[in-house]
């Protein structure tokens, strides 16, 4: 399913309906901590796939960075999700409506995964090996900037969070 860029909200809804979509669960910094642990892997394998031009793991692992450092986050503040496609849009409707973040790691995170699902189920010839490797030096930024987001968030933010979902709900 592609995102619906123009109505992210009415996405939300729609995640907040589904079996494996959008759930609030008790914060867990542990989850946090484990998560950022897998999204500093994922960006040393990545290194690796760079390295041997491995066109479909510089794919993933840059997808898979992002992924896991924003799930780390959502960890902190007691959200589950388990359709990435719900977790990119969530990604929307808290850091971009509230202007944490630029727009742009949003529309990074959408396109890494895009790449991620051509190379994973798709057989193309037609990658731009220079383009895969540009996404993923926009996967270190994207992960250091959540960080900084994760270190940064107060009790409120997360309770703003969490009230914003409940209001969706």
């Amino acid at each position: 399913m592609r995102l619906n860029k123009s109505n992210p909200k009415n996405h939300t809804k729609w995640c907040l309906k589904q079996k494996r979509g959008i759930k609030l669960v008790d914060p867990n910094d542990n989850l946090c901590d484990v998560y950022i642990k897998k999204s500093k892997s994922s960006l040393n394998v990545l290194n690796s796939a760079i390295e041997i031009n491995e066109v479909d793991w510089i794919a993933a692992t840059a997808y898979y960075a992002r992924y896991f450092i924003f799930y780390a986050m959502l960890q902190k503040c007691g959200i589950k999700c388990e359709i990435h496609d719900c977790t990119i849009t969530l990604m929307n409707f808290l850091l971009i409506d509230e202007n944490i973040v630029d727009k742009k790691f949003f529309e990074e995170f959408e396109l890494a995964k895009d790449l991620r699902v051509e190379t994973q189920y798709y057989v193309s010839t037609n990658l731009d090996l220079d383009k895969l490797k540009k996404d993923s030096l926009g996967a270190r930024n994207f992960v250091l900037k959540i960080e900084e987001v994760i270190e940064n968030l107060t009790q409120e933010q997360i309770k703003k969070f969490r009230d914003k979902i409940k209001f969706e709900q």
